[in-house]
């Protein structure tokens, strides 16, 4: 007993000893991490030796993470933005300069293989190499991008390497100038629509006949909000194929937007307000990157792009600018007619001619190399040997504005953001040939503008650019390039206010743009509360910037219910109906009607179109084309698309269609949310998280790299534009929005308001990695200082020395 009692005794003291040892290692081990862990946070703080600068530069990082940046000149002040830049988003320069030239398979695998192929393929890069060659080498634009460079590639020799590059087994190389002309090249493609709807439009004409393409063409001409300017005068395997691609980056692509800017007139103070918000698909980190830099002779506030040196959207005390997409039509798809005996030659209305062959070759992480050809038409490449298993055998050329013009684009970013008056800015914005930007202006002076900046062109009236064009006659060439002073501009006009929400701009040479403008939603509702009142202030704005009333929606809805058969409905039928036909289009989040509204227009959508347009109604149905046409259809009583083609002997009318959707819509509804109609909210179907590229695999990394998801308001094209796509599914997963949201107000110029959606950083150790989310979400704003008093006051003060 007494040695029973013994053994005991001592298995109890071992387990203690040993649990307090276990305890004692895991905390050595949390100690030990966290002390690891530090090693990648951001420096934001204290003294740092580095390269290249003339003199001490100190950077006041602000409680928002924002870098100041005081130097004694421009350069210096360039090379610390491209420290400072670099230690907060080094990983989304990584995967942004590894899209045009198609790298991204040597990080991800062969997932990513196609995608490459395709960017590879699109002459990014050579036209990338023309414009560096062209460059003047001793312009500010190459000396301070080589600055920023410099600071770039300081970062990546000295500190620390980011956590995303360990964890894909990545290693660091340094940054060139034609990264940045590469980045460029992936903004101006992701701005392009024609590449998801000319295949489309092209094969609903070849394969269903002129009736249905015709209807779905004249929504470009009804329905419109023209922009008015101050210058007087089926199963389409590309479209699905490009959009997969897109869909597949790691990255954000660019959507669309709204701006405004108000004159003094119509403001409280009597200066002028401006306020931007461009809408691209939302990821982690954030696309834009605050930063203020301030010398002697030279002052900005800036949004930088990951690898960019000077900010596309910006303000000072004497000017702010900002842009929304112009979406005019810079791309165009030509069949070309190959040579019957020699497949690398193709029909011109001069005879035959050898197509350029480029070889290409894309590494592939944990596999053999893959290499392909580009073949090349004097209208660029062709397209069937990018898209794998496009089963259209006719040589498809892509003609981009972008690749075949002179590139200024960097010259155009430095003088923007350099701007010494109206008249200079108007003359840097001239410059811009692709992508199609429409740039927004405010200034100190009282003076505001808008300008539709791109490269506009003509082309002979019976062809439209909307479907492809024939590459061997020679008659469907550009005939001309536009002058600047004819594209469509306002400053200073009548109204008091310029505006842009990517809708139609004013007609030049008594034509309207051809393009992929957006329905006039978000337009319509800036203009009404625009007209509404003549003593705006900044609060004013910043409501509006998170507006989340449709404009048209209600009405859309109206004339849906007016066509259902109400005679055998349920009651509770009958409340969903009565939940619509009160509804005011806004998008809260205790709201029923838009949840009941989204799944009828997508039973609407998909009964009216599926039968037809099949494997690419999925595309078809969350495309600008779509947007354009649904008010058209919804007030058409005949129409070749209310008969469903898989049903014999019947043709369905457009009471039949209607009533059909929103009995299957009600039924859908039941079963997801449950009988009462009452707890329908929005808020229960829609949501929004910010995606990180290795947050995507799931599990423990999407809690560790992902920011949300969260409740919010807002929906498709109000002007809170919270982008979603429709499906089958019935939720609805916010994938883009305002990137940014800016108020700026010249009458407090150096407290005006701003927000990202996450944070400015993109590291995931720092404080600022998703510090803005929730107030993001919730319409609240940050200040955007220019004080240099309150800048000074900074708790985190980083100077950087020169070494040596």
């Amino acid at each position: 007993m007494f040695n029973f009692d013994m053994i005991k005794i001592f298995k109890m003291n071992f387990l203690k000893k040993l649990l307090k040892f276990i305890a004692i290692l895991l905390v050595l081990i949390f100690i030990g991490g966290w002390l690891y862990s530090r090693t990648y946070y951001p420096n934001y703080d204290g003294e740092l030796e580095i390269e290249n600068i003339s003199d001490e530069v100190t950077v006041f990082f602000d409680k928002n993470g924002v870098p100041h940046i005081n130097a004694k000149n421009q350069r210096d002040a360039y090379v610390a933005l491209g420290y400072v830049h670099a230690q907060d988003r080094l990983w989304q320069m990584e995967l942004i300069r590894r899209i045009a030239p198609g790298r991204l398979a040597e990080v991800f695998g062969k997932d990513l293989l196609k995608t490459d192929v395709f960017f590879a393929g699109l002459g990014i890069e050579e036209a990338a190499e023309k414009a560096i060659i062209a460059l003047d080498k001793d312009s500010d634009a190459y000396l301070m991008s080589m600055a920023y460079l410099d600071g770039v590639n300081q970062y990546i020799k000295n500190e620390k390497t980011p956590l995303e590059f360990t964890l894909v087994g990545l290693e660091k190389e340094e940054y060139t100038l034609k990264d940045i002309y590469n980045v460029f090249g992936y903004m101006s493609f992701s701005f392009a629509v024609a590449h998801k709807t000319d295949p489309l439009l092209t094969e609903i004409k070849e394969k269903l006949g002129d009736a249905y393409f015709n209807e779905l063409m004249s929504a470009y001409e009804q329905n419109l909000t023209i922009n008015k300017t101050d210058i007087q005068p089926i199963k389409a395997e590309l479209s699905n194929a490009v959009s997969s691609l897109i869909d597949k980056l790691p990255v954000s692509p660019f959507i669309g937007s709204n701006s405004w800017v108000i004159a003094p007139e119509k403001t409280k103070n009597g200066k002028v307000l401006f306020a931007n918000d461009p809408h691209i698909a939302f990821a982690q980190p954030s696309v834009w990157y605050q930063n203020h830099i301030k010398t002697p002779d030279y002052e900005i506030y800036g949004y930088n792009i990951a690898l960019m040196p000077f900010p596309l959207l910006g303000h000072n005390r004497d000017y702010a600018y900002g842009l929304t997409m112009l979406a005019n039509d810079d791309l165009n798809f030509y069949i070309e007619e190959n040579n019957p005996n020699n497949e690398n030659e193709y029909k011109t209305s001069n005879g035959y001619k050898a197509y350029d062959l480029i070889s290409k070759t894309i590494k592939i992480k944990d596999e053999a190399d893959t290499t392909f050809t580009v073949k090349v038409s004097k209208h660029g490449p062709i397209m069937n040997g990018l898209i794998l298993h496009l089963k259209d055998d006719r040589p498809i050329a892509m003609h981009w504005l972008y690749t075949q013009l002179e590139n200024k684009m960097l010259s155009v970013s430095h003088g923007i953001s350099h701007a010494t008056s109206l008249a200079d800015f108007r003359n840097h914005v001239s410059k811009i040939h692709a992508p199609g930007l429409n740039v927004m202006y405010g200034d100190a002076k009282d003076n505001i503008a808008w300008f539709s900046a791109a490269k506009l062109y003509e082309i002979r009236d019976s062809v439209s650019t909307k479907t492809y064009l024939n590459g061997a006659s020679g008659k469907d060439e550009i005939l001309e390039i536009l002058p600047f002073d004819e594209n469509p501009q306002a400053i200073n006009p009548k109204i008091k206010y310029v505006y842009s929400a990517n809708h139609q701009p004013d007609s030049v040479r008594g034509k309207l743009i051809p393009g992929y403008y957006q329905p006039k939603d978000r337009s319509k509702r800036i203009v009404e509360l625009l007209e509404a009142k003549n003593d705006f202030t900044k609060e004013d704005v910043a409501n509006m910037i998170y507006d989340v009333k449709s404009a048209t929606v209600s009405e859309i809805a109206k004339k849906l219910i007016a066509s259902i058969d109400k005679r055998t409905l349920s009651l509770s039928q009958k409340q969903a109906i009565t939940s619509l036909k009160t509804w005011d289009g806004t998008y809260s989040k205790d709201a029923v009607a838009p949840t009941i509204y989204n799944r009828f227009l997508y039973e609407f959508l998909e009964n009216t179109y599926k039968d037809e347009i099949g494997d690419s109604f999925d595309l078809f149905i969350n495309s600008q084309l779509q947007d354009q046409v649904l008010p058209n259809q919804v007030n058409r009583t005949n129409s070749v698309w209310w008969d469903n083609v898989l049903t014999k002997n019947k043709i369905e009318t457009k009471t039949e269609i209607i009533t059909k959707s929103f009995l299957e819509a009600f039924s859908f509804l039941e079963n997801q949310l449950g009988a009462n109609i009452e707890s329908w909210h929005w808020k229960r179907v829609i949501s929004l998280e910010h995606e990180h590229a290795i947050g995507k695999t799931g599990g423990i990394l999407r809690k560790i790299f992902n920011v949300g998801p969260f409740e919010t308001i807002g929906g498709n094209e109000v002007i809170n534009n919270q982008i979603f796509k429709l499906d089958s599914t019935g939720v609805y997963k916010i994938t883009a929005g305002p990137s940014t949201r800016r108020v700026i107000d010249f009458s407090d110029i150096e407290n005006s308001l701003s927000i990202l959606p996450t944070g400015q950083s993109g590291n995931v150790f720092s404080k600022h990695y998703n510090d803005q989310a929730q107030k993001y979400v919730d319409g609240e704003f940050v200040k955007m200082s220019l004080n240099e008093a309150n800048i000074k006051q900074s708790e985190n003060v980083l100077v950087l020395r020169p070494k040596n």
